[in-house]
């Protein structure tokens, strides 16, 4: 009969697993594929068991945890044990047939035999589990959700699910997750610059010597504006806008009563109201502003290019514009002061001598009727060879030339013109002598339109 090895009592298991492999326990095993996983483990090692007959007796238990170690690493998923228990169970059938019935032993040696070899695969299972527990425990990811999800499962799931060392196989159709990436120490500190600077952004500028303001730790809430004080607000804005209109009003009339009435009446008018020379004049600057070019500026540029001893004197000053340009000592003269330098007077009689001055100026101040006593009190203030410029509004004139004639009349001679401004011509005149007509004398030229504004 088939005598036990002499290496049996070092591995009753594997020794002991002869009658197991006659019975049809693998059988069985096959149909009940839906039992647990570990009594199908438990019956593929006993079949691994029965086929060590065939291999070499020295270290049995080492022999099968490098096998179950290579089986991992080749099969890293799932196995199908019903499978390979049927692989193994027709090899075992082979061997089995090839070396003969097995030996009858006595019915509690079989009994005895089965015990250990359930209490050696009941160990190894266990123990097997306990080394997945601390392996997985050591790896545990750090998400405690992750971790809990992770601690009820076994096997190669488990192993699958837990981050280790090696990096996992991944399938060809999977994408792997992008590994965060790492910042330079220049790239951080150029990425907190960038975001010191979309801080500060929306920032408030502070004036240099200001403390900064602190940021409120409350949200202050503008209190709504009351119907009282919007009420009073748009009443200020009419009672602001009426007024405008009003001195409009009366920059118009006061206008029109100049041009329309000798310089004694402008003068008269003035003085029984002193503060509409204020509104007048108020309104003319207004109305001055909107020329490319004032004909005061370009006066007393001409001015300056003479000599600084000229004495000048300038009919209708106004706020003495042309005496605060240049370097000449300037008589002042107007209906009204708006200026401690200002003589107030009848331009037709100036407080002068005669033959006093070098330069006699007209700038925008021919108004009235009486254009010819303006004139003719010029030409006797003038020294001979004197200088006269006179700059007007452009529309007032319906024929230059009939107006240079009526002025080689009164005693002066064409020097210069400049037609070529848009708004107003500018001319220089020379005195030659007295005027050569009398004083009851017509002359047309010099009756110019007035000028007269319109409501806007």
């Amino acid at each position: 009969m088939f005598e036990e090895p002499e290496w049996a009592e070092a591995a009753p298991v594997a020794a002991g697993l002869g009658p197991v492999i006659s019975r049809p326990q693998p059988a069985a095993a096959l149909q009940n594929r839906g039992s647990k996983d570990h009594q199908l483990l438990a019956t593929l090692r006993a079949l691994e068991g029965a086929s060590l007959s065939q291999h070499p007796p020295s270290l049995p238990s080492s022999d099968s945890e490098e096998d179950e170690e290579e089986r991992k690493k080749k099969c890293p998923q799932k196995a199908s044990f019903a499978s390979a228990s049927v692989e193994v169970g027709k090899k075992a059938k082979k061997k089995c047939e090839k070396q003969g019935p097995p030996c009858s032993d006595s019915e509690e040696e079989v009994e005895r035999k089965k015990k250990c070899h359930k209490q050696a695969l009941v160990g190894s299972d266990s123990a097997e589990k306990e080394k997945r527990k601390r392996k997985y425990q050591k790896h545990a990811p750090i998400n405690s959700a992750q971790h809990l999800d992770g601690v009820d499962q076994t096997g190669p799931k488990a192993w699958k699910g837990s981050t280790t060392n090696d990096p996992p196989k991944q399938s060809p159709g999977s994408v792997s997750p992008k590994p965060p990436r790492t910042l330079s120490r220049k790239q951080w500190r150029n990425q907190q610059k960038n975001k010191r600077r979309h801080k500060n952004k929306f920032r408030p500028p502070q004036v240099p010597g200001q403390a900064p303001a602190e940021a409120p730790t409350e949200k202050t809430e503008v209190p709504p504006v009351s119907k009282t004080d919007s009420h009073e607000a748009r009443a200020g804005d009419l009672r602001a806008r009426m007024a405008q209109r009003l001195d409009g009003a009366r920059f118009r009339y006061l206008n029109e009563q100049l041009y329309s009435g000798p310089s004694s009446a402008a003068q008269r008018l003035f003085q029984e109201d002193p503060e509409a020379f204020l509104v007048y004049h108020r309104g003319f600057q207004s109305q001055v502003k909107k020329w490319p070019l004032q004909p005061v500026d370009r006066i007393a540029r001409d001015l300056r290019q003479r000599p600084a001893s000229l004495v000048v004197a300038d009919f209708g000053c106004g706020d003495c514009r042309l005496a605060s340009s240049i370097r000449n000592p300037v008589h002042c003269f107007d209906l009204a002061s708006l200026d401690p330098r200002v003589t107030v007077c009848d331009m037709a009689q100036v407080p002068l001598e005669d033959e006093s001055v070098d330069v006699a100026v007209f700038c925008l101040s021919l108004m009235g009727t009486n254009i010819r006593d303006f004139l003719e009190e010029a030409n006797r203030v003038l020294k001979p060879g004197g200088l006269l410029k006179v700059a007007e509004v452009s529309s007032r004139f319906e024929d230059v030339w009939t107006f240079l004639r009526a002025m080689t009349k009164l005693g002066f001679k064409i020097v210069s013109k400049d037609l070529t401004n848009s708004h107003f011509f500018l001319f220089d005149f020379q005195k030659t002598g007295p005027p050569q007509v009398g004083p009851k004398a017509q002359l047309s030229g010099l009756k110019l339109h007035p000028c007269l504004y319109k409501r806007r």
